[in-house]
């Protein structure tokens, strides 16, 4: 039986994959809406920063730019093994 394979997870282990292989670099563009139109606070920013924090092994930094990076990148990484193997499970 074939299977459609889920937009869901190559939206989320193509984001994963971003963050794990970019650096990180003074100068970053924000893909926030909020960001962009000039507010100064955002409860999101910096979420991005901090997966790729966690990524690279810099907890400090990555609790630093967001408390929530930790937690949301397990949440993520949980969500595509789900995914995963929702995709090969015959039924």
């Amino acid at each position: 039986m074939l299977k459609i394979l889920p937009l869901e997870l190559f939206f989320w282990l193509g984001a994963l994959l971003f963050l794990a292989l970019t650096r990180s670099g003074s100068v970053h563009y924000s893909l926030c809406p909020i960001d962009n139109m000039g507010m100064n606070w955002c409860p999101g920013c910096g979420l991005g920063r901090s997966i790729r924090y966690f990524f690279q092994g810099e907890f400090q930094a990555s609790f630093s730019q967001h408390w929530f990076g930790i937690p949301a990148a397990l949440i993520l990484i949980y969500r595509v093994i789900e995914l995963t193997d929702n995709l090969f499970k015959f039924k």
